[in-house]
């Protein structure tokens, strides 16, 4: 047995050696150490494959929570204690956390401050390593090496112990983790010598504020390749030996084992969000007869095919880092949460199924998601371009969540609504995914749904966003209440409501203008110019409104939280992503031009966000902020302005010195990185292709800008590829001087995305110099 398994291993690690050999091995340029020092609960999750529910990961931090429920936790580059290896890491899920120890008995995981309190380890960096699909690291305080892999639903550990009379493994499943929230039951109980099951109950702070009624549950179900000497247990009451099992809060068990020298234990543990047994059908499927060391390269094997849809070419390997760490932050994002058999969990604790197909498949995925607030300007359009399917599973969701509970959700945590933000651009979504030619769902019940997000209002709930609808509809605009609220009269974050609004309005009427709906159409195109009604002469910025009609007094361009959500008025005044055109003329082409120019020379003195301070809203009262989503389409708007070298000149420079390799300074210093979507934005302008628009055009376009390869190839959703080749390019020549497609030149610096989609060559000319001639001929369209 030991020879087949040994040529097993052999067989895949050749498999492995060979597919990388015949491309790059883009593993090499994933570091999971960037940007940690403000690192968010998804972000550093090294030991997981794309999409997956199993995201384990050590914590150094993870059991105090954060106050808020979103801010930065789970591993954070400054501190050098672990506490664990927790499994579950998704937008406010959290759970299920395990430790090797040595000696006395510990099972709490102790201060940071005083490692030595409970059973958390220092470690040294110089003894990490973090890959894609793979964690490993020396725990000082016991010399126990542990390492992490992962399949979709089943994570894997091994610990190599030393010599011990008296090892452990401490299964902590009881406690909060991350943004989990608090604990209000859990369970864990032996089923056998090596076989373990339980789950833990969590109540996260924007579920008790958008679903109260709602829960989030986890189930594992485990099996350890050693029999323990001894089991005990432990909850918030004590300890209590000999004892197999545990319930309530704080509730884990603890293995004992005697121990030789350099002897590994490992443990897989199926995961699911529905319950044990399917917990266990998931490890079965995914992991029956699997070692660790297969899981590991089958996980890394997955991981090489996926990056490898995008692979980039030149001498600088800082930006490759930077552009496969982007890549690997966003495949990492939204996990999957439904079963191998099409379980998946239903408000409130209940379990639906998904449809099979006619050989017994799943069609798609369901899924949780962080709100997609922003990501339309980089993560959809990463997935449109070469992962449709993953939009696909996106837009399923959604839809069943609209069966479900009858409106679409922002944000969504095993069903239930996390909106975080308050509003809602699901709408905006499913109407995108619609133009980019991805439809495999029911289209009037996506339109049906679509409708009903944008002009619903009438026993809305409150976990769906956009609760002052009623307003924006009755004004054309969201009038400003002081009161941090939203209700049916206003919002307190009304101007960026009314932006947001309009925005969605615009793809709803795109979508309705292609659907043949008329009447429709002509209704959400009036409601797309509310961004209008707050437009003031006075000051030329897009200023908060009150219901009578004035503009708001004391009023301070750079402040946000009054009026505008996460950003300021600087800001937020070039919020018009659905008609560039109209709000160029507002303003006045020369000063559009010349202030916003300004704007992007005082603020790359501090770095395009918030300078070095380390926080995610370290940049909300700057003059522009790349580390949050409101800004990320404003340095493309110069293609629409006649100035489309001033749109290759900031993105150029935004992505060599916003983003960095470092754990510091990582996606700028103060990063939200809401699950893939400022990584996404590097990997979409790295390769010179965007749109401010978010593909919600009848007839989507793609703004070009200037390539940070020489060569990249893509493979498209439908298989066929896309070349793009920067000649004479560097980062001093990043002016475009001519662009052909297919042999022809391309007079415009925009082309319709359905040509794009075709595949071919793209041939980027570049120089030190602007080309002003180049790119001004026809701009981008704004047509409504």
């Amino acid at each position: 047995m030991k020879i087949k398994f040994s040529l097993k291993v052999i067989t895949a690690a050749l498999l492995l050696s060979s597919t990388v050999s015949q491309a790059q091995n883009l593993l090499k340029y994933v570091d999971p150490n960037i940007g940690t020092a403000h690192s968010r609960w998804f972000f550093y999750t090294p030991a997981a494959v794309p999409g997956g529910m199993a995201k384990l990961a050590p914590s150094t931090n993870g059991h105090y929570g954060n106050a808020q429920g979103w801010e930065a936790v789970g591993y954070d580059t400054r501190q050098n204690s672990i506490e664990g290896f927790v499994h579950f890491h998704e937008w406010q899920v959290g759970g299920v956390s395990f430790m090797p120890t040595t000696g006395p008995l510990l099972v709490k995981p102790g201060a940071l401050d005083t490692p030595n309190s409970g059973y958390r380890s220092a470690f040294d960096r110089k003894n990490q390593i973090a890959q894609p699909g793979y964690y490993k690291v020396l725990l000082d305080k016991y010399n126990i090496t542990a390492e992490l892999t992962a399949t979709k639903r089943v994570g894997f550990h091994r610990y190599t112990f030393p010599q011990n009379e008296h090892a452990h493994i401490i299964l902590d499943i009881g406690n909060v983790q991350g943004e989990s929230g608090a604990v209000t039951d859990a369970g864990i109980k032996m089923l056998d010598d090596t076989h373990f099951e339980g789950f833990v109950i969590t109540y996260p702070k924007y579920v008790a504020q958008y679903d109260p009624q709602g829960k989030v549950a986890m189930y594992f179900y485990g099996e350890i390749s050693k029999k323990p000497e001894t089991v005990g247990s432990f909850n918030a009451a004590g300890i209590t030996p000999n004892s197999a099992s545990a319930n309530g809060k704080g509730a884990g068990l603890f293995l004992n084992y005697k121990t030789t020298k350099d002897e590994s234990i490992e443990i897989k543990v199926g995961l699911s969000y529905t319950s044990t047994a399917n917990a266990k059908a998931n490890l079965v499927a995914e992991a029956n007869g699997l070692t660790f060391n297969q899981a590991k390269i089958n996980a890394q094997k997955t991981w090489q095919q996926e990056l490898g849809k995008l692979t980039v070419h030149g001498k600088d390997d800082t930006a490759k880092i930077k552009f496969y760490t982007g890549l690997f932050h966003a495949l990492l994002g939204r996990g999957v949460a439904s079963d191998v058999n099409g379980a998946y969990p239903i408000h409130g604790g209940k379990i639906g199924q998904l449809p099979l197909d006619a050989k017994g498949k799943l069609s798609y995925n369901f899924i949780n998601t962080d709100a997609i607030w922003g990501a339309y300007w980089d993560l959809t359009q990463l997935w449109s371009l070469s992962y449709p399917e993953w939009y696909e599973d996106f837009v399923h969701t959604q839809l069943q969540i609209y069966k479900d509970k009858g409106w679409f959700g922002d944000g969504i945590a095993n069903s239930e609504y996390v909106s975080g933000v308050g509003t809602n651009f699901v709408g905006l979504t499913v109407a995108a995914a619609y133009q980019s030619g991805i439809r495999n769902y029911d289209i009037n019940l996506a339109y049906q749904a679509v409708k009903g997000n944008e002009l619903g209002f009438k026993n809305r709930k409150p976990g769906s966003g956009k609760m002052d609808t009623k307003a924006f509809l009755q004004y054309g605009y969201s009038p400003f209440i002081e009161a941090d609220k939203t209700d049916s009269t206003g919002a307190h974050f009304s101007a960026s409501h009314t932006l947001e609004y309009s925005f969605s309005a615009f793809a709803a009427a795109q979508m309705a203008k292609n659907l043949g709906k008329t009447a429709d159409y002509k209704k959400f195109i009036k409601y797309s110019n509310g961004w209008r009604y707050l437009y003031n002469p006075a000051n030329k910025l897009l200023q908060p409104k009150r219901a009578d009609g004035t503009f708001i007094d004391k009023f301070d361009p750079y402040a946000p939280w009054r009026g505008y959500q996460e950003g300021n008025a600087m800001q937020y005044t070039f919020y018009v992503p659905q008609n560039p055109n109209a709000l160029i003329s507002t303003l006045g082409k020369d000063y559009f031009n010349t202030n916003l120019n300004d704007i992007f020379e005082k603020s790359e003195k501090d770095g395009f966000g918030g300078g070095k301070t380390i926080n995610a809203f370290a940049g909300i009262t700057s003059i522009y902020n790349h580390g949050n989503e409101p800004s990320l389409h404003i340095s493309w708007l110069f293609n629409f302005s006649g100035k489309p070298w001033l749109t290759q000149k900031w993105t150029r420079l935004i992505c060599d010195e916003f983003y960095g390799i470092e754990p510091i300074h990582g996606y700028g210093y103060g990063q939200d990185e809401d699950q893939g979507q400022l990584g996404s934005w590097y990997v979409m302008t790295a390769l010179g292709i965007f749109d401010v628009k978010g593909f919600t055009d009848a007839k989507p376009i793609v703004e070009l800008s200037s390539p940070v390869f020489d060569k990249a190839t893509i493979t498209l959703g439908d298989g066929k590829k896309l070349v793009i080749e920067a000649k004479n390019n560097s980062k001093t020549n990043l002016y475009i001087q001519s662009v052909v497609f297919n042999g022809k030149p391309l007079a415009n610096c925009w082309l319709y995305r359905s040509e794009l989609m075709k595949g071919g060559k793209i041939v980027f000319i570049m120089g030190s110099k602007p080309n002003k001639a180049w790119g001004i001929q026809t701009p981008p369209p704004s047509v409504q």
